[in-house]
């Protein structure tokens, strides 16, 4: 089994692109000592059999431990044996953090990666009963809430009658009208809703749905986005049978999420909407506007897919502040 320690080094070289935030240039070769990598082989294996992570889970926690480690051999002047690693510090920690925020890393940023590091550290105490309280027991810097950006729904029906009046062969122009109605109408994440299979078709009144970390959740699917489906599939002309995908691209392949992203540009562009109106974003709304309508929190967070209902809280975060702009807007002045 490929346990990706081989390609260590490389990992947070692929990240940089993604977060935008780059790794040290001139990072150690060996960020493991041969006993920790091993250590950290098994722990990657206990992430995808034990708990079921996908690839891209499991590459970027070991992207953020990789990271952690590389640190840690630099300020101690080796990498740490596993007789080491129960002796990190709460002072380590804190020169870890502070070494972050030196590199221009987010608050956000930091903590998300304290938590991949955590993740190794429990599976270490219940694997080999190697216990570093600091290291569990730490905090990372707190965050500024960031409240979601949904569009109206004025702009979501602008944008997918944008999409209908494409400048592009109707077949096209329907499936990405279609598309855009599932993020919206339907809260499925843009991924879900390009991993439909035309078995699938006709959508049925409730959806099934496989979301992040392998967890189903049942999604009731509105008529307009059954009839905007069964349109795009009418025209669609590929078909590679029930195990193929729903919605293609224009050579027959699997559509891809950059189609969707890049047709939403235009789309805003032409409607002058900001950058924020993107493919989540209309999951996004589908939340806002559920909950504007009187929806429970409980049942948006099962329709979302969340594991937490924090998560989810976010969104009584976005209706306030819409209210407040009202407020400020129409309350007269003293």
């Amino acid at each position: 089994m490929d346990d990706g320690l081989s390609a260590a080094p490389d990992v947070p070289e692929r990240r940089r692109e993604r977060r935008g935030a780059g790794r040290d240039a001139d990072a150690p070769v060996s960020a493991f000592s041969p006993a920790v990598a091993a250590l950290a082989a098994r722990w990657q294996e206990w992430l995808t059999g034990v708990r079921g992570a996908s690839h891209a889970t499991r590459a970027a926690y070991l992207a953020d431990a990789t990271a952690f480690f590389v640190f840690l051999a630099r300020h101690r002047g080796e990498p740490p044996a596993p007789a080491a690693l129960p002796g990190i510090g709460a002072g380590d920690l804190r020169a870890w953090m502070a070494h972050e925020r030196g590199r221009g890393q987010e608050a956000r940023s930091i903590r998300r990666a304290l938590s991949s590091i955590k993740s190794f550290f429990r599976w270490l105490a219940e694997a080999e009963g190697l216990e570093a309280p600091a290291v569990l027991a730490a905090r990372g810097p707190k965050a500024a809430a960031r409240l979601p950006r949904p569009v109206s729904a004025d702009a979501a029906r602008a944008l997918v009658a944008e999409a209908e009046a494409a400048d592009a062969p109707d077949w096209i122009a329907a499936r990405d009208a279609a598309v855009l109605i599932l993020l919206w109408g339907c809260g499925l994440r843009i991924s879900e809703a390009l991993g439909l299979r035309r078995g699938r078709s006709p959508l049925p009144e409730v959806l099934r749905i496989r979301g992040k970390g392998g967890k189903e959740r049942l999604v009731p699917v509105l008529s307009a986005a059954r009839a905007a489906v069964e349109a795009a599939v009418a025209l669609d002309p590929w078909d590679d049978g029930p195990e193929g995908p729903l919605f293609h691209g224009r050579r027959g392949g699997p559509l891809s999420p950059r189609m969707i992203q890049r047709r939403l540009e235009t789309a805003r562009q032409r409607l002058g909407l900001p950058a924020s109106a993107t493919p989540h974003a209309l999951r996004h709304s589908f939340a806002t506007h559920l909950l504007a309508a009187g929806g429970d929190l409980r049942e948006i967070q099962t329709l979302l897919g969340h594991a937490s209902l924090s998560t989810t809280q976010v969104y009584t975060g976005v209706d306030e502040a819409r209210l407040m702009e009202v407020y400020d807007r129409a309350h007269p002045r003293a």
